[in-house]
């Protein structure tokens, strides 16, 4: 089966959904998306993309688009909740670049404005919610709330932590509460341009690992993101459910400046329960296969998260191109990523030091030069 000859349905229009179509696209396979939301809305995210993850976007010929979006930090800081002290920080955005590309911070909304604008028209299909999966031995079909249905070579979920597709091949991936909430929100960088936030992704260790915050620039430096994580008993797992400013200026108000005046300038924060989950043993069964959240939700703390999707999405297509068949290359894929994945969960729930350690076998990932594992023609 040539790989130019298939066809792949892409459940979720995330960043991990949209970058796997776009590596999927490349590599000769006819791709559609299906997203549940009705629109790509605004949630008021910033995104680290790693050096691991940015070669894969640029090989997807979308570097210049991130330049204009993007803001490429001096380093990643570590300081003391108490008196400011530098900790520890971490050169990502050398000359020459350390590991061979960038290190970015981006605005959620505008990665996906990315992503979407490289995508031919009609290949994403919004308000369409998967229901369930059925597959045989010639394709895989995904039913849609609407009635409707998508029938394809293979089916791949990039549906989140919440996955309806995890859930049709493995049942639910039960959570584990971390017992800390992350506040997240972001401020027009003009506003708070007094406090001179420097141009480095900064992370500030409070009393307890478990309370701490990080903030950086993004959008072109027109905004700065402010996310703090503080030990408390609230079980919410929405990215979209509101809380209060005043509640994480209180958090944080014995922090050194600038972070209370940080945290007080937002006008708004979203808060969110910090849930983590056991890697699965397997992300395969037949001609479904998983990616990004679906597969290997991590808990944030070493914002790899979109990192990881986006490295899947890479080798994912690796292994699809120039297949003999199709679920010998889902298995390869899985078995090619699922060791690193499970790594990235078990480091980033105990990422709790206060300084930066090696970062080399993050951030010198390369999803293009890595072995190809399991049994598959596709190209190593």
């Amino acid at each position: 089966m040539a790989g130019s000859a298939l066809a792949a349905v892409v459940v979720g229009g995330g960043i991990g959904g949209l970058t796997a179509a776009l590596s999927l696209r490349q590599a000769g396979v006819r791709v559609e998306v299906f997203e549940q939301a009705s629109a790509l809305t605004d949630i008021g995210a910033g995104i680290q993309l790693s050096p691991n993850c940015a070669r894969v976007l640029h090989h997807l010929g979308l570097g210049p688009a991130l330049e204009r979006i993007a803001v490429r930090p001096d380093a990643l800081e570590s300081r003391h909740w108490a008196d400011g002290r530098l900790l520890g920080s971490y050169s990502v955005n050398g000359t020459p670049l350390r590991y061979g590309a960038p290190h970015y911070l981006v605005y959620r909304p505008d990665l996906l404005d990315v992503l979407m604008g490289a995508m031919p028209a009609g290949v994403v299909q919004l308000g369409r919610r998967a229901t369930g999966l059925h597959q045989d031995g010639a394709s895989a079909t995904v039913e849609f709330a609407d009635g409707g249905s998508a029938t394809a070579d293979f089916v791949i979920g990039a549906d989140g932590i919440h996955s309806v597709i995890r859930s049709a091949l493995f049942g639910d991936s039960l959570p584990s509460f971390s017992g800390t909430v992350a506040y997240r929100g972001r401020v027009r960088a003009a506003k708070v341009s007094g406090l001179r936030i420097p141009n480095t992704s900064t992370k500030w260790w409070g009393p307890v690992p478990e309370h701490h915050l990080v903030h950086y620039h993004m959008a072109g430096y027109m905004l700065v993101n402010v996310v703090g994580v503080v030990p408390e008993q609230w079980r919410t797992e929405s990215w979209a459910a509101k809380g209060k400013v005043s509640d994480l200026v209180a958090a944080f108000s014995d922090f050194h400046s600038p972070v209370p005046e940080l945290a007080s300038a937002l006008d708004e924060v979203y808060k969110f329960g910090i849930y983590d989950r056991a890697p699965l043993d397997e992300w395969t069964s037949g001609r479904v296969s998983l990616l990004g959240d679906a597969s290997h939700p991590m808990v944030p703390f070493m914002a790899q998260g979109a990192a990881m999707a986006i490295e899947d999405a890479a080798i994912l297509a690796r292994c699809l191109t120039g297949a003999a068949d199709v679920r010998d290359a889902l298995l390869c894929y899985s078995r090619t990523r699922r060791e690193r994945a499970s790594r990235m969960q078990s480091g980033s729930r105990s990422d709790t030091s206060g300084t930066w350690g090696s970062r080399d076998w993050v951030y010198g990932y390369d999803a293009y030069a890595v072995p190809l594992s399991g049994p598959s023609s596709g190209a190593v």
